[in-house]
């Protein structure tokens, strides 16, 4: 048998393990029940992937991200190691295959989402499988004291009773000493040997800066650091804006968004990897398996929705160890407009129900059916529909598919619909003149055999495997046909699916759910403050404030954020600027960088010394974004 470090340097060309990685797959392999706490980029996937490799048979990963499940399955593949994932919106006879592949085919990774327990006849397939490890990711989630809790996984406690002497691993980024004993013991882990990283990043510098002119900012801060960056903002708007405003300034940028095609998602994150461009402005939408280590600055524009959040996005600089910054530019209107976003537009139990029922009647579901049944979904459009609000209606959405009573894929989809329109005699006669679309054709109409009867929905991926053709040149041929009035033909831009995970019980299954909708507007709420908290402190270190959130003690601070930064500055210099700034706004008020032109000393000080004037109450912001002395 391979040791743990042959694997290792086999399929990930890794000469050594990242510590407690080894510490974890030796207690794997020695059968004990082990639970790693590791921070984003810590390398999680290689404390159960390489001891599943060791052993016989097959590693059952389970995982409430669609994205990670598929992007995980990929990676495998392409080292050769057989993987499959059971994601929403499989057919059931699909999945019998799939699970049939499991049991004879030799696989080494089943990844599946905690919901695909509740199915019994999915169960009772996986306890048919030789399982050598079960892998549970995202952890917290079976806690209802973490802050994404799914009841889910509650079921997977079940598993111990069908594989006794199997160990279960348990992992999370993310998890509070509370949420760590409750997750061993929903989780039915017997004397689990933990593992705890400590959440500390001592390369990255955690920079806060109140300013008026967040673009100006920017601008300073990529021209000093001109590496590899990812700017995070907060829609997809910005997005586009933000790229926009810094192309003009001379920057290689493109952006990354849920809405992108795939296509589009792969061509731009390869331009930021392939070091093409220095810049992605994205949404919290990127950032799943991106493996880039050279990334030196993160810089949020708006306030994030927690720290856990933020800890994950800001921990995607300096994975190469070298200095890094993780920048948080903040304004005095932020904390209003956050709020907004975050706190106001949670869903109460009325609205959650109303969306639950109205969008059941979208999707012309009967009282009592629906289950496994997937839908194109518009989300605007369904909203204006109804006339719910937008960012409230994805909440509860949301909400929905956390409890697993349906699933949300947000991957841009194009769906498809054609029917014949000649008869069959003149279809024939047409492929006779036209022999280049005879395959194609002859495909659709035995793909789909009610092609002439109505109004079709076709999967152009699939007609191109099954035709041996590229899928552009499938799309070609059905805009000839329509052209060439063969075909009706309709293409309709969707910005998501939903699949239906339970039968439709209205009321019934609101009520079963809304004592976790409390907890989680009330989890929403206390995160929100964290972060507020984070942003208005200025006397702690930035990085002793992160890691005193995730229950980690240290008396020494970390010396490079802003605050350590701050103490540094001479105190005769600050307090010099500082009289030149007040003398100054005796006569007007000003921005800072109208204030710096002035003093002619550089940015960072006379920042500094105007966050020194505001921590004193001697000087407020105006909404304006200007600087006034108070009287």
């Amino acid at each position: 048998m391979q040791t743990a470090l042959e694997i290792l340097q086999k399929y990930w060309k890794h000469d050594k393990f990242r510590s407690p990685q080894d510490e974890i797959i030796n207690s794997v392999l020695e059968g004990k029940d082990t639970f790693g706490l590791m921070p984003t980029g810590g390398g999680k996937s290689i404390c159960f992937q390489v001891p599943a490799l060791m052993l016989d048979g097959i590693c059952l990963v389970i995982s409430p991200l669609v994205a990670l499940m598929k992007d995980q399955v990929q990676r495998l593949q392409k080292l050769d190691i057989k993987a499959i994932a059971l994601t929403g919106g499989i057919k059931s006879d699909e999945m019998i295959t799939l699970l049939d592949n499991c049991e004879f085919g030799n696989y080494k990774f089943l990844y599946l989402s905690p919901e695909r327990l509740q199915s019994d006849w999915i169960l009772e397939r996986i306890k048919n499988l030789p399982i050598n490890l079960i892998a549970i990711d995202e952890a917290h989630c079976v806690s209802q004291w973490g802050h994404d809790f799914r009841p889910a996984y509650l079921k997977i406690s079940n598993l111990k009773t069908y594989f006794p002497r199997v160990p279960f691993l348990a992992l999370t980024a993310s998890a509070t000493k509370t949420v760590l004993e409750d997750v061993i013991i929903q989780l039915g882990l017997e004397q689990p040997i933990l593992f705890k990283k400590s959440f500390a990043r001592k390369n990255i510098a955690y920079m806060v800066f109140e300013v008026e002119d967040k673009l100006y900012r920017m601008e300073q801060i990529l021209k000093k650091n001109p590496q590899s960056s990812i700017i995070y903002v907060r829609n997809r708007k910005s997005c586009y804006d933000i790229a926009s405003q810094l192309q003009t300034l001379g920057f290689k940028t493109t952006f990354y968004h849920g809405g992108l095609s795939a296509k589009e998602k792969e061509k731009n994150m390869n331009l930021w990897i392939n070091e093409e461009i220095q810049i992605i402005v994205a949404t919290n939408a990127f950032g799943m398996g991106i493996d880039k280590s050279n990334v030196k600055t993160i810089i949020h524009i708006h306030l994030p929705e927690s720290i856990e959040s933020y800890y994950q996005e800001a921990g995607r600089a300096g994975r190469d160890g070298n200095k890094a910054f993780a920048v948080l530019l903040t304004s005095p209107s932020d904390k209003a407009q956050a709020q907004s976003q975050f706190i106001n537009v949670l869903p109460d139990k009325k609205i959650l129900t109303q969306i639950y029922i109205k969008m059941c009647a979208y999707f012309q579901i009967a009282y009592g059916e629906g289950i496994n049944e997937q839908y194109s979904f518009n989300l605007n459009h369904f909203c204006h529909k109804y006339g719910f609000p937008t960012l409230k209606t994805y909440n509860a959405i949301q909400f929905l598919d956390r409890q697993g009573i349906l699933s949300l894929s947000q991957e841009y989809s194009e769906k498809i619909t054609i029917q014949f329109i000649i008869p069959s005699k003149e279809v024939i006669r047409y492929m006779s003149l036209n022999p280049k679309e005879e395959n194609v054709i002859v495909t659709l109409l035995r793909t789909y055999p009610g092609i002439y009867e109505t109004q079709t929905s076709i999967n152009a991926t699939l007609i191109a495997k099954k035709s041996n053709n590229e899928e552009n040149m499938i799309l070609s041929i059905l805009e000839k046909l329509k052209n060439n009035e063969i075909i009706d033909y309709h293409k309709k831009n969707n910005d998501a699916s939903i699949t239906f995970l339970e039968i439709r019980e209205d009321e019934r299954t609101i009520n079963r759910v809304s004592k976790y909708l409390e907890k989680q507007n009330l989890q929403k709420v206390a995160q929100f403050e964290s972060v507020l908290n984070y942003v208005n402190e200025k006397k702690v270190c930035k990085s002793k404030l992160i890691l005193g959130y995730f229950g980690e003690k240290t008396n020494v601070d970390c010396g490079i954020c802003s605050y350590c930064i701050s103490k540094k500055t001479k105190p005769e210099s600050t307090t010099l600027i500082a009289n030149q700034i007040i003398e100054i706004l005796k006569t007007q008020d000003l921005s800072s960088r109208e204030i710096q032109k002035l003093t002619k000393k550089t940015e960072d000080d006379v920042i500094f010394a105007l966050q020194n004037l505001l921590d004193k109450d001697k000087i407020a912001v105006k909404p304006n974004n200007k600087y006034t002395l108070k009287r």
